[in-house]
This record gives structure tokens, C-alpha cells and sequence, in this order.
């Protein structure tokens, strides 16, 4: 039996039998990988109630020479981002985008520049100084070129048509052909999200340079309506599955948005 002593972030968890756990983590180098927390439940020696979604831990895993779990034998705590864990719209945004890495990452597959990624808006998420809306279009727009999905603003897919020449203001989302058409090529596609040239413009600038510069692009209340309603739409199609988190999160907006309005009123 090998060990392997790496950073992880803590993904998601589940109960196996009266005390222990699976934990899916995802590190560095080793990608997703789950493991079994032996006793977890019960043992405050060995993981004193550390082993919660979106810490950031040190952990020691062993694995056998066959195909089942990994077992983690030691786990310590680095950043426990509790401040996420303390406000429901955050837990909600954290929980869309650790379900988007482990519905879309392959078991034992590095990604070392996605693990850099969701550690960065975790903690960003947790310090609380850029809007959790921008850190989730940031997120989004650079999962999916990490996965190879990355939206093509440039022209529309039907007519050919560059982004500069389409006479409309706003374009329409159009994810089984990985980007964009004019609204003249979708006729009557009223159900499809429309998203206007200047919002992504703005999606392109986030998604390229320094993670630090790119979160601090300005962004107006209705492009960051756009930009969720074109992500939340293509990020899902091209992943092929529904995150059941990302359902979660749009219920906790709209409280949200009703709790602003009554205040407002």
C-alpha cells in the first residue's frame, strides 16, 4: 500500500454506514479522488470535525494495490473558508462550483490549473471583497476553457456574421453550437437567453490575464444577469449534466431578490 501526503480541497461528503464517510477531494496533482474516512463520525482525534465542503486541507491518503477507495488516514486543517459555510448565498455559489468539478472531472485526472482556480475563488469567496456573482462568471468562463468548451463570441455560428457586424444589440445564446447568433439566424427562438455585445465583451476580458485583475472587472446589475443566465445555460449543456446545486442556488436568489424588494418597498 502506497501513501500520498497532498493538498486537497474537500468537494463533497457523504455518510457510509454509523461512522464513516466518502469524501471526494480534489488535489493538485492527483485531480478528483475519492476516499473513505474511517470513523470519522465518531473519532474527534483524527478528523475533529475538519472534514467539511470547501475547507482547505493537508492530507495523507493511502491506496491499495487494487481498484477500490483510497483511505485517508490523516487530514489537517489549512483554511477552513468558515465564513462561506456562514452565509447561505455563498454556501450556495461554493456548492454550484464544487458540483461543476466533480460532475466533470474524470476519477485520478490532474487538472492542476482548476484545482488553482476554485482555491482562488474560495478564498475570495470567504475574504468577501469582490461580489460572489462576479467570482461565479469568472469561475464559469474558466472552467469552460479549461474544459475545452470555451464559448465562441467572435460571429454567429449560422450566417458567419463577426460580433462587430451584427447590426442588433443583443445576440442569442446558442450552446449546441458553442456560442452565439444573431437574432436575424434564431427567427423565433424567444425561450433561448439574449445576452448584448458589450456584456461579452466583458465575459472575454474575465476570462484571459491575471485572476487578481480579472475579478476586478466592472460589471453593471444587468450584465451580471446576463452573464449567469448565458453561463448557468451553457455551462450545464456542455458538461452534459444538471447540477442539482445550481437549482439550489437559483431558489436562494430569488429569496433573495424578494427580501430586497420588500425592504425596498
Amino acid at each position: 500500500m502506497s501513501s500520498l501526503n497532498t493538498p486537497a480541497i474537500l468537494l463533497r461528503r457523504i455518510e457510509y454506514g454509523d461512522y464513516d464517510l466518502i469524501v471526494t477531494l480534489f488535489t493538485p496533482q492527483g485531480g478528483k479522488t475519492s476516499a473513505i474516512a474511517k470513523s470519522a463520525k465518531k473519532s474527534v482525534r483524527r478528523f475533529p470535525g475538519i472534514l467539511e465542503p470547501f475547507s482547505r486541507l493537508d492530507v495523507v491518503l493511502a491506496k491499495g494495490r487494487g481498484k477500490g477507495l483510497s483511505v485517508l488516514q490523516e487530514a489537517s486543517l489549512e483554511e477552513p473558508f468558515f465564513k462561506i459555510r456562514e452565509d447561505i448565498v455563498k454556501t450556495a455559489y461554493a456548492s454550484y462550483w464544487s458540483e461543476l468539478v466533480y460532475l466533470w472531472m474524470a476519477e485520478g485526472e490532474p487538472l492542476e490549473a482548476l484545482y488553482q482556480l476554485i482555491l482562488h475563488v474560495l478564498a475570495e469567496l470567504n475574504r468577501g471583497g469582490t461580489p460572489v456573482e462576479v467570482l461565479s462568471i469568472l469561475f464559469q468562463m474558466r472552467f469552460l476553457s479549461l474544459a475545452g468548451f470555451r464559448p465562441n463570441f467572435d460571429h454567429c455560428h449560422t450566417c458567419k456574421k463577426s460580433l462587430d457586424q451584427i447590426p442588433h444589440a443583443v445576440v442569442v445564446s446558442d450552446p449546441a453550437r458553442g456560442g452565439i447568433a444573431c437574432p436575424t439566424c434564431m427567427g423565433s427562438a424567444n425561450d433561448r437567453p439574449k445576452i448584448s455585445k458589450g456584456t461579452l465583451k466583458q465575459l472575454n476580458w474575465i476570462d484571459t490575464g491575471d485572476l487578481e485583475r480579472a475579478a476586478r472587472v466592472r460589471f453593471t446589475a444587468a450584465a451580471i444577469a446576463e452573464g449567469l443566465t448565458f453561463l448557468e445555460s451553457f455551462v450545464p449543456f456542455h458538461i452534459g449534466k444538471s447540477p442539482k446545486s445550481l437549482k439550489v442556488l437559483r431558489t436562494v436568489r430569488k429569496e433573495l431578490e424578494k427580501q430586497v424588494f420588500r425592504f425596498t418597498c
